[in-house]
């Protein structure tokens, strides 16, 4: 079942669209169109218990206000460019900065703050989906050629939420995409996530300089707090006396999913699971990159759909992409976009009850 209905006014008039998407188990999503924006996303606890899982606003005007990102889809490039310069094919770029000297998520006026066409709908019982679209124009925050970007948003049961983007260009650009949704199993509102049990299936993650550029290296988790290949709670190292923690306050680096990011189909990337409530949230990407970010930037200035303040760590997020500032690093994946080579890509987050534990 499709709902639809406006949610809130731009200055300029425009009408902000929220677009609610069910299944007839109770499973239920809301995307906006200001950012192409995952508002909400309710699932059943082990006791049938209905919350939203994301974090997200009930106004128009904090999306606008807020710093966070909730749940937006980012570009023209996700995550931080260095300098934001990069060379293509031989000739110089500067992009719009707006985290000190660097560029993070497509510069000041990113995709989270553009207001998207509700392209099409689709209200089939076992898979409504929304299509969203945006037009970016050649120069749009100094990244070169038009690019059209589609986000479609669709649940599948019994609790799939399927996120595919597809962007095509008329001159090379480079470009990455993901949603900035921040999620606690426990229930939006609920408080810090940081006893949430997380797995990352990566052998590898991307160390960071103190302003969060990658250095170029990448490093194996044997041995680090970042190991996350056996399940752990994502609290337990975040307050250890390491170094890359440190600089991050907390998580906020990219692992290596060992893919090139051309694969058909998603794989599981991670898993991560709350007791309390017995939800359990899988990952599954076509992405060679998932940023783990454990909820640094909130203050607490703002307050959610709960009526309660979102503070440090009270939601994480799993965001499959490309590598952070990957234009001027030889060895990472490309994220150079051509026009004979349209991009494709899929991620699902996938909600379940874990299976009980032994004690």
């Amino acid at each position: 079942m499709i709902t639809r209905a406006a949610f809130g006014i731009l200055p300029d008039g425009e009408v902000v669209e929220k677009i609610e998407l069910a299944l007839s188990n109770g499973v239920s999503t809301a995307i906006l169109s200001w950012g192409a924006t995952l508002q909400s996303l309710r699932c059943p606890d082990r006791h049938g218990r209905f919350d939203s899982v994301a974090l997200g606003y009930t106004r128009l005007d904090d999306y606008r206000q807020a710093g966070g990102r909730l749940g937006a889809t980012m570009g023209r490039y996700a995550n931080r460019i260095e300098n934001g310069r990069f060379q293509l094919d031989g000739q110089w770029h500067q992009v719009d900065q707006n985290e000190g000297r660097h560029a993070i998520h497509g510069g000041p006026e990113g995709f989270d703050r553009r207001l998207w066409q509700v392209a099409a709908v689709a209200d089939l019982p076992d898979r409504p989906e929304v299509l969203l679209r945006l037009e970016s124009p050649d120069g749009d925050q100094g990244f070169p050629g038009k690019l059209i970007l589609t986000v479609s948003y669709a649940l599948k049961p019994p609790g799939d939420l399927v996120i595919s983007y597809e962007a095509s260009c008329d001159r090379p650009t480079v470009f990455n995409t993901t949603n900035h949704a921040y999620f606690n199993l426990a229930g939006e509102g609920s408080g810090s996530v940081l006893d949430h049990r997380l797995a990352i299936l990566a052998d590898h993650f991307l160390p960071v300089t103190e302003e969060l550029i990658p250095t170029g290296e990448i490093r194996g988790v044997q041995d680090t707090v970042f190991d996350f290949r056996e399940p752990k709670p994502l609290g337990r190292d975040i307050r250890s006396d390491d170094a890359q923690i440190r600089l991050g306050r907390g998580f906020d680096h990219c692992y290596v999913l060992s893919r090139d990011g051309a694969e058909p189909y998603p794989r599981l990337a991670a898993r991560a699971v709350e007791d309390g409530s017995g939800r359990q949230l899988d990952v599954l990407t076509t992405e060679p990159g998932l940023q783990l970010h454990s909820g640094n930037v909130l203050t607490g200035r703002y307050h959610g759909a709960s009526g309660r303040a979102y503070r440090q760590s009270d939601g994480f997020c799993l965001e499959a992409q490309h590598f952070p500032n990957a234009p001027n690093v030889s060895h990472f994946p490309s994220a150079v976009l051509r026009p004979e080579q349209p991009y494709r890509s899929t991620t699902i987050y996938r909600l379940g009850i874990a299976p009980s534990r032994q004690t």
